[in-house]
């Protein structure tokens, strides 16, 4: 009998000037990172927060052998101007 996938949700996170940006995100045990959605509140915008959340979650992928699927507008976006992170994402 195969072994049902498992998925955990998480998020990265990063607070600043008391508020909390964060990426959020599911791993599974067939070594997929999906990367969800990323909030930053609206007075931290433009700060560049919202590029360091998506680089941390592609760090932690390669660190881990995981390949990503991104599902995320900010983090596709992201990924339009940083492709040494495009030989990790999912091939369709």
């Amino acid at each position: 009998m195969p072994n049902p996938t498992q998925v955990t949700r998480s998020r990265f996170e990063i607070e600043h000037d008391g508020q909390t940006s964060y990426l959020e995100f599911e791993t599974d045990n067939q070594g997929w990172l999906t990367l969800w959605h990323t909030e930053v509140p609206e007075q931290l915008r433009g700060r560049g927060l919202a590029l360091e959340l998506v680089t941390t979650a592609f760090q932690y992928a390669k660190d881990h052998n995981l390949r990503v699927d991104v599902l995320c507008p900010v983090a596709k976006h992201i990924l339009e101007t940083h492709p040494e992170f495009q030989p990790l994402l999912r091939q369709r």
